[in-house]
């Protein structure tokens, strides 16, 4: 089995299809919690927030 893949992402909302085109999923949308942290419900990749990453959310 292959090591789950972590994404680091600028955004907090982000979209997944598996990556692997046709051998993909269905696109589905994912939002991050507080923690900075997704997991994809079809391929459980994980999708962080890369540090320093300006949201918007953090009155910066």
């Amino acid at each position: 089995m292959q090591p789950i893949e972590t994404i680091e992402v600028e955004t907090l909302t982000v979209g997944c299809d598996g990556g692997g085109g046709a051998l993909g999923h269905p696109l589905v949308y994912l939002t991050l919690s507080a923690e900075g942290r997704a997991e994809c419900p079809y391929c459980s990749r994980r999708y962080v927030l890369k540090e320093g990453a300006r949201t918007g959310t953090h009155g910066h």
